[in-house]
């Protein structure tokens, strides 16, 4: 059973329970006059479990809205952990990760007929996928290029402070975006829109506001399109049209000129207003902020499409979300980059078993909070990473250690900020903070050719720092 058909069972039960009894009384005065009509309004940002208000504030959604940094719901502000680049400072970060539906994309099969490199990223995702995720966590991202928040939206209605009914919806935003191409696709889905008792809900407007809080730089132009209302449509007529799309598009060549490639960043922060039937004075929330994605547009001579449709340059780059991405390798039989995929997982779990010999050795890129960051632009500091390496092969293994076809691999890759020069480039590095071994040669090819298809098709930018937290983009590795 889903997590959707299991709240609509509950919600069943907690209505006939909790709401039925208290609206027979008020029901029957309806038709008096002076009657004071009000609405109590709460947002809880993700998925909950009942249209009771009363539930919805001891709901562990709302314990985690709060955990994640939350208010009343109606201040938003909140971007996922993951988060990279500009956007990263524009709101509070989430306490806890994202969801991450379990086709993600990663991994290699072995058995599927002339495998990929690197499988492409998941670029859809469905509204399932999106419920299922919130309903435990802040933000569900499938890749970089398939993420969405949401949130839920309940009111109780009243008649002279007495309980007349209650309603509730749930919307989310889903964003997507084809591979090549520099349109986002944000899908509004309107779900789970129930009422109980006596809730007059068609007159109760909602208003969708798709909104760019901020835009780096913020000179960059967008085109927007898509079949969101402009004015606000009622609850009942949002039950029947349920789902609206709105796209985005930034034009290459709009960039910071004082960073390398064509980047554009911005933060997507839709609003949602509700609005109360004539006569009705509402309370609590007036409207509710979607969590934040943060949409970026780039263009770079070392990714995909950096030409773009012939005669068209403002089409070269794509669209991404500023997220930290995954890079998998495979430590099972057979797999051929099993020999790195073993290295990397050693200097993860046991760094004091790696060369060079370093007590203190704690080596990054297992985790988004010490994430890599891609080093491209700085071809002299690359061959100091990987002369590093290589000294370091030769100094314990000997001259010879090529011998029967082996190569020198280092991790932290040669091709990242955190490469084993990192403390002549950065003296307030730790020295020695990496491993390097004498593997064969196949098996390092291999990794290597998965790493370069791997930044290409997630489109990695060079991070410009080795620090996440202020890099423009970043990725980590996970061995299965």
């Amino acid at each position: 059973m889903s997590v959707l058909t299991r709240y609509r069972t509950r919600v069943a039960v907690v209505v006939a329970a909790l709401l039925l009894p208290a609206m027979a009384p008020a029901a029957a005065g309806a038709a008096d006059t002076g009657d004071v009509l009000s609405v109590k309004s709460v947002v809880v940002p993700g998925v909950t479990p009942s249209v009771s208000l009363k539930e919805a504030l001891s709901s562990q959604a709302w314990r985690n809205w709060r955990a994640d940094g939350g208010g009343d719901g109606a201040a938003g502000g909140v971007v996922a952990a993951e988060t990279v680049g500009p956007a990263r400072t524009a709101g509070r970060l989430a306490e806890r990760p994202s969801a991450v539906p379990p086709s993600d994309g990663g991994g290699m099969s072995a058995a599927a007929p002339n495998p990929p490199v690197y499988p492409e990223p998941p670029r859809t995702m469905t509204l399932k996928e999106c419920l299922d995720g919130l309903a435990t966590r802040p933000f569900v991202i499938k890749s970089k290029f398939a993420a969405c928040s949401g949130a839920s939206f309940h009111q109780a209605w009243l008649r002279n402070g007495k309980p007349q009914g209650e309603s509730r919806f749930i919307v989310v935003a889903i964003g997507t975006m084809p591979k090549n191409s520099r349109t986002i696709t944000y899908t509004y889905h309107y779900t789970d829109m129930l009422t109980t008792g006596t809730a007059p809900t068609a007159g109760f407007l909602i208003t969708t506001l798709p909104r760019h809080p901020q835009t780096w730089p913020s000179t960059a132009k967008r085109r927007e399109g898509g079949t969101v209302p402009k004015t606000g449509v009622s609850f009942n007529q949002l039950k029947i049209l349920k789902t609206f799309q709105h796209t985005v598009t930034v034009d290459a060549g709009q960039g910071d000129k004082k960073k390398k490639d064509d980047r554009v960043f911005s933060v997507y922060e839709p609003l949602i207003k509700l609005t109360p039937p004539p006569g009705y004075t509402m309370n609590g929330a007036r409207e509710g902020k979607l969590f934040m994605l943060p949409p970026r547009w780039d263009a770079a001579t070392y990714l995909h499409n950096k030409n773009g449709t012939a005669g068209k340059p403002a089409t070269k780059g794509a669209a991404a979300f500023a997220y930290i991405s995954i890079l998998r390798y495979s430590a099972k039989a057979g797999a051929e980059e099993k020999a790195v995929a073993d290295h990397i997982r050693t200097a993860f779990q046991r760094p004091g078993a790696t060369k060079p010999v370093n007590p203190n050795k704690s080596v990054p890129g297992g985790e988004a909070a010490r994430a890599l960051t891609r080093l491209y632009h700085d071809g002299k500091r690359h061959k100091r990473n990987r002369a590093a390496a290589v000294r370091t092969c030769v100094h314990y293994w000997g001259p010879n250690y090529t011998a029967g076809g082996k190569e020198c691999d280092e991790f932290p890759f040669a091709s990242t900020y955190q490469g084993a020069a990192q403390k002549t480039d950065e003296p307030s590095a730790p020295a020695d903070n990496y491993s390097a071994l004498p593997l064969p040669k196949a098996d390092n090819s291999k990794a290597g050719s998965m790493l370069g298809a791997f930044m290409d098709r997630y489109r990695i930018l060079d991070g410009l720092t080795s620090s996440p937290d202020t890099s423009d983009d970043a990725y980590f590795v996970v061995i299965s």
